[in-house]
């Protein structure tokens, strides 16, 4: 059973998703200045596009970027941003992928988000499934979804490192700041190869593995555009502190 519109055909010339993009459009090119660069890398057809969280405002900022650069973006979000009294209607009429954790519908997102990408859509997912808990705002270690949902449908995993969102929105606020206008940087990547995993049968330390090739992706990026040394290791939510990045460490 579906439970968005990603797959209505032509979802993204209705009338409500052209209004809601032309908003978003409006507003952050009002505030906001625009620092892009890898575009190159965003291949054609459908793909996912993994990007960085440091903002309750990144998601507009990444939309706005992937509009601007011929790819209308479908974000895979909380199930709950969907209750919200009028901004709810409007992630379901634009059609938004809710994301039902710990429940049965789990799985309809995962489903839904392979179904999009081979019908030639672009899927944003943000691999942390939250914004950032590292004290510097560095990319957290990755869910297994995003892996997921490139190697079922064997499209591009392209990685997005961006920066300058939370100075729009601070983390831990949903305070909007727009003057002085900020810069929004954003930065692609070359699709991270996951060519090794697409063949025979893929364990959860290979999920690990490739989610932490993805944040390696996306953290050079970021690291970039800080023009700084990311640490050596990366933030583990669940342990409250960094860890190897490379490594599954027990508590």
């Amino acid at each position: 059973m579906a439970f968005s519109k990603v797959l209505q055909p032509g979802i993204e010339r209705s009338f409500a998703y052209r209004s809601a993009t032309a908003s978003v459009l409006g507003t952050v090119r009002a505030i906001t200045r625009a620092d892009w660069q890898g575009m190159e890398h965003l291949p054609s057809g459908g793909c996912v596009v993994a990007a960085n969280h440091i903002s309750y405002a990144d998601p507009f900022a990444v939309a706005q970027f992937l509009l601007d650069n011929g790819h209308p973006p479908f974000f895979l979000a909380k199930d709950s941003l969907f209750r919200i009294p009028v901004l709810g209607r409007w992630f379901a009429a634009t059609g938004q992928v809710p994301v039902h954790r710990g429940t049965g519908r789990a799985a309809s997102a995962y489903a839904e988000a392979c179904a999009a990408v081979r019908a030639g859509r672009t899927i944003v997912v943000m691999p942390e499934a939250t914004i950032t808990k590292d004290p510097d705002l560095w990319p957290m270690r990755a869910k297994s979804g995003v892996v997921r949902i490139a190697l079922a449908t064997g499209c591009p995993l392209v990685p997005l490192g961006q920066w300058g969102a939370q100075e729009l929105v601070p983390r831990g606020s949903t305070r909007l700041r727009p003057w002085p206008r900020k810069t929004i940087h954003m930065r692609v990547g070359p699709p991270v190869d996951l060519a090794d995993l697409a063949a025979g049968t893929v364990t959860r330390d290979d999920l690990v593995a490739a989610g932490d090739r993805v944040m390696d992706a996306i953290t050079g990026l970021v690291a970039e555009i800080r023009g700084e040394t990311p640490p050596s290791g990366r933030w583990d939510p669940a342990l409250g502190r960094r860890v190897p990045a490379h490594l599954e460490e027990q508590p």
